[in-house]
């Protein structure tokens, strides 16, 4: 087989991020190269003409992320309200891989997946996340803490009634449900 193109090699790189971001939202952190290759449609040899390791890749996998979600998951919810509606949503719980990576890596980051610049990253994008949450009484943190948390667990507990609840007690205590 013949060596790809520049250009070719670019579309192949931005397609492993891309999967890799999905991926690694979804299954976190321990999925293989192996298997983010094969759902690329890549060979796993050549990984590391593209990435000098996993954790380069879950670097920019993580900035991926942050980049196509706007930091969180409604970029374009005209209001901190409209954010919150759509975040502590069923179609949000059950959208891993499309969904917020503050959830999603959370626990990858804290186990210190990927390096410094997933970590700088994660931590910039939960700041940027939290601005737009704030309001005159609150600076954000703990709108998104009770965001995140409740969507963690309604995800772990998804299937159960207690799902549901977590969603709508968490919308409640933001001041957005009944």
């Amino acid at each position: 087989m013949g060596r790809v193109s520049q250009a070719q090699a670019e579309e192949n790189r931005r397609r492993v991020v891309e999967t890799a971001s999905r991926l690694f939202k979804e299954q976190g952190g321990q999925i293989s190269v192996a298997d983010v290759m094969k759902a690329a449609g890549l060979t796993h040899g050549g990984f590391y003409k593209q990435f000098t390791s996993k954790e380069a890749l879950f670097d920019e996998a993580t900035t991926h992320a942050f980049a196509a979600s706007g930091g969180g998951t409604a970029p374009e919810a005209a209001s901190p309200e409209a954010e919150i509606d759509a975040y502590l949503s069923t179609k949000h719980r059950d959208d891993v891989a499309g969904g917020c990576p503050v959830a999603a890596l959370a626990a990858d980051i804290a186990r210190g997946q990927g390096g410094p610049a997933a970590q700088r990253q994660y931590s910039e994008g939960v700041s940027e996340m939290a601005k737009r949450l704030a309001t005159d009484q609150d600076d954000g943190l703990s709108r998104l803490s009770t965001m995140v948390g409740a969507l963690v667990l309604a995800r772990a507990t998804k299937g159960e009634p207690v799902s549901e609840e977590i969603l709508a007690t968490a919308r409640k205590a933001l001041g957005r449900g009944d």
